[in-house]
């Protein structure tokens, strides 16, 4: 299948997208799903599925995966993520001044950077019991 081709924009589609912009917990496909169903009863996980990869693919959604289980992502700029080992939870992570640092550096180093994708692994604060 060629790269671009226009799909038409269906229901199932702007509904699963609605859902990954509404919030920003990074959802699985199962969870995707469950809200999916809440508008469209009758939506299939493979029609989920099918859909996530239509928008990935498309630019629309970012997937992140850890190997395991891939969550999705509704904001599309480039940002950091932090992933909690303890409760599986992914947060955006909003650093601009670690951008710059790590683009100077390249930079000096011949590289030209175009985008990046990171993930910082460790403890939330809310599972480090220093959540405010």
């Amino acid at each position: 299948m060629e790269k671009n081709i226009k799909r038409r924009n269906t229901q199932q589609r702007k509904v699963i997208l609605d859902i990954l912009r509404s919030t920003d917990i990074h959802p699985t496909a199962d969870w995707i799903y469950e809200r999916a169903r809440q508008y469209i009863p009758n939506i299939s996980l493979g029609t989920v599925y099918r859909n996530l990869k239509i928008l990935r693919d498309e630019g629309l959604i970012l997937e992140l995966s850890d190997g395991k289980q891939s969550r999705f992502d509704g904001r599309i700029d480039e940002h950091f993520h932090f992933k909690c080992s303890n409760c599986n939870s992914i947060y955006d992570v909003d650093t601009e001044e670690a951008v710059r640092i790590n683009e100077e550096i390249l930079q000096k180093e011949g590289y030209q950077v175009h985008s990046y994708d990171i993930t910082f692994t460790g403890i939330c604060p809310k599972c480090n019991g220093s959540q405010n």
